[in-house]
């Protein structure tokens, strides 16, 4: 696997691990209600910039691919918001790790904009 900058170029691994660190760090949360319901959504967000990458990538056509791109887009976006939620309403001991998983959600929203654009 080619790397740069430590960043795996394979989009289905990088979303991979986006989700798994995502998951790990919500586990470190301390429990409460909106630590639950803030997590249960970054999580399922996550997970879907990965898994709708991984239909892209089985589309039927230029146009599904797009629209399952798009979707990756869009919940990249969501779990960037998720994660600056979940920073702002927790200890400062949190905010690194929250900080640098939404900076990997922005990079990949990026991405994904930039595949919009270039497939148009």
């Amino acid at each position: 696997m080619n790397k740069q900058g430590g960043k795996p170029y394979d989009l289905e691994e990088r979303t991979f691990i986006l989700t798994k660190s995502v998951t790990q760090f919500c586990r470190k949360l301390p429990t409460n209600l909106s630590n639950g319901e803030f997590s249960k959504q970054v999580i399922r967000s996550a997970g879907s910039v990965g898994a709708n990458y991984i239909e892209a990538n089985e589309s039927l056509g230029k146009k599904d691919f797009l629209m399952k791109i798009r979707t990756c887009l869009k919940e990249a976006k969501e779990t960037s918001y998720w994660l600056r939620l979940i920073r702002e309403t927790n200890a400062v001991e949190f905010h690194a790790e929250a900080t640098s998983l939404s900076e990997e959600a922005t990079e990949l929203k990026k991405i994904f904009s930039a595949i919009v654009q270039k497939s148009k």
